[in-house]
């Protein structure tokens, strides 16, 4: 199977005020507090999870120059 790469993600906006599947879905994210990042897997469950949360959320693609 290929590589599918890692993307690098950091909460930007505080979900506050926004409704409790937003809050969940940051917090599968792994994202707690505000300019924390996380490194995850460009899958398409994670990019689907972006896409509900892309106003709050900041999004690069981690690339490998070792590959």
């Amino acid at each position: 199977m290929a590589e599918q790469g890692r993307l690098k993600i950091k909460l930007v906006r505080s979900p506050i005020g926004y409704s409790v599947r937003q809050k969940r879905t940051v917090r599968a994210l792994g994202l707690r507090k505000i300019n924390q990042v996380v490194e995850r897997p460009a899958n398409d469950a994670i990019r689907g999870m972006i896409f509900k949360v892309s106003h709050l959320v900041q999004v690069e693609e981690i690339v490998n120059p070792a590959a």
